[in-house]
Formats: C-alpha cells, structure tokens, sequence
C-alpha cells in the first residue's frame, strides 16, 4: 500500500461547493466515503478518468462531495447513467454510489441487467437496511420484524440477500464488508475497480437516526460494535458449524470469475461489422 498522507481526503472533496454535508451525525457514510478516496489515492488514479454516479438517497449525495466527474441522478437509475457512460467512453472507470432502496427496489431491474450482461461498472451499494433520507421506510433489505415507517408493527416482508442476487444474475466480482471494517472496505474497493467485468462491493453500514432509534439498536458506536461482533469472514464461516454462523454477515469476496466484458464483446461486434462492408 502506498503511503497516503492523512489528510488526502481532504485533496477530493469540493469544499467550497457543496459543504457542510447532509449525512446525519454517526451515518457510516463517512466512513465509507474515506475508504473509497483513500482506495483510489492508493491506487494513483488520474481523477478525470473516473466517473461517479448515484441515483437519490443518503448514500447517493456522496458524488456531490467529491471532486471527479460525477452524475447526481434519479432514483433507482444510476446504474442506467452508468451504462451509458461506460459505453460512450469505455477508458473511464465509472463508479456507482447506491443504497439499499434506489439499487434493489426502483433500482432493481438496472442492477439484474447489468449484472448479466457483465459491463465494466463497480456498484459500491451501501445497505442500512432502510430508507433513510426519504422518512424511514422499509426497503427491500430491512430485516423480517424491524421496525420502520410503513411497518410500525414490524416488517413482514422477507427480506433479500444482495450479494446472493447479484451473484444469481451473472454478476462477476462480489464481494461484502462493513463500514466497521475500513481498511478492509478499502481494499475491496479496489479490488472491485480493478476487476475487468461487473463488481458488486455491498457495505453493510448504518443508520442510527432513523433505523437506529426505530429499532432501538443505540448509539452510534454501538451499531459499529455490532457490525464487529457479529460479522465473521467468508474464511471463517467456511470451517464453521452452520449453527455458528446463523445471522451472521459474511465478508469476503463472494465471487470473482473471468468472462467476456460488454464494452469489449460491442467493440468486437462493431469491428466484425465494419469489416464486413469493406468485404
């Protein structure tokens, strides 16, 4: 790893823009965004080869914050912006910013797609298990019985495994962690940018001001605690009796495999037929 002075995030923010941010005091979203800078500082990317983009949420401010080329678009859409891009301007490395709600519920059919059709993008979704910015609600991820908004009573619905979707829909770079985790959620980020074909980072975080105080989960530091405590590594689950790791978040990359990249197979299909009329 390089050696990143400490103050380097301060380099990529836009401070005469767009601050003081809107995150609520203890979001795991600073974390998360640290790690992210700290990830492409190390890896001594040029920041006008990189694009942003994020739909609408609290996660999906963060491109606001950041000075890249960056697309603040609309909910459930950003992975659609995304393709775009990549497919424009193939170079770039475009980065999605999601949460939980705007990537798997409006968002999802963009998430399946992509997944499938294994286009270089790297999607850092950011799960707190709720609808933060927007009042609370529950998203597809809020857990069986949790309390939120439009489930005063305790959510009934089922809730879904991210990683296991992204993996079913031909995703082929997934891997999870925690905001807990910062270095680790450094390394990963990198390991998702530098994979040639879809990546999928989920980053289990928190929201202490609205999941939090709904389910009383404490403070914010006590929400940290628990992504500590109660998440064990793929590594670790493996040797595990599965009584041992009920309930427990992996982390770890869950999938990571070569196959054709969609940008690459156009390239070749333009070159094919480009060909073909001067035959």
């Amino acid at each position: 790893m390089a050696n990143i002075p400490q103050k380097i995030i301060h380099e990529y923010l836009r401070h005469d823009k767009k601050f003081p941010h809107v995150w609520c005091a203890g979001c795991s979203n600073g974390i998360v965004l640290g790690s992210i800078i700290r990830a492409i500082a190390d890896m001594q990317l040029n920041r006008d080869d990189i694009v942003m983009v994020s739909g609408i949420g609290c996660s999906s401010r963060m491109p606001v914050y950041v000075d890249f080329n960056t697309l603040h678009t609309l909910h459930g859409r950003a992975i659609a912006y995304a393709t775009g891009v990549k497919m424009f301007k193939p170079n770039l490395k475009v980065i999605v910013i999601t949460g939980d709600g705007d990537c798997t519920a409006i968002g999802g059919n963009h998430l399946i797609h992509a997944a499938r059709r294994n286009i270089d993008i790297t999607v850092i979704l950011i799960n707190n298990n709720i609808y933060g910015m927007t009042g609370g609600q529950a998203s597809p991820t809020t857990p069986h019985e949790a309390i939120a908004t439009t489930a005063p009573y305790g959510n009934i619905e089922p809730d879904f495994d991210i990683c296991n979707l992204a993996m079913g829909a031909g995703a082929s770079f997934v891997a999870r962690t925690t905001a807990f985790h910062a270095i680790e959620t450094q390394n990963y980020v990198k390991e998702a940018i530098n994979h040639n074909g879809f990546s999928m980072l989920e980053i289990v975080s928190s929201c202490p001001v609205i999941y939090g105080r709904l389910n009383k989960k404490g403070s914010p530091a006590d929400m940290l605690k628990h992504m500590r405590d109660n998440s064990i590594t793929l590594a670790a689950k493996e040797k595990l009796p599965k009584e041992k790791t009920e309930g427990k978040i992996i982390r770890g990359i869950l999938k990571r495999d070569e196959r054709t990249e969609f940008t690459d197979a156009y390239a070749q299909l333009v070159k094919k037929v480009m060909g073909g009329k001067h035959e």
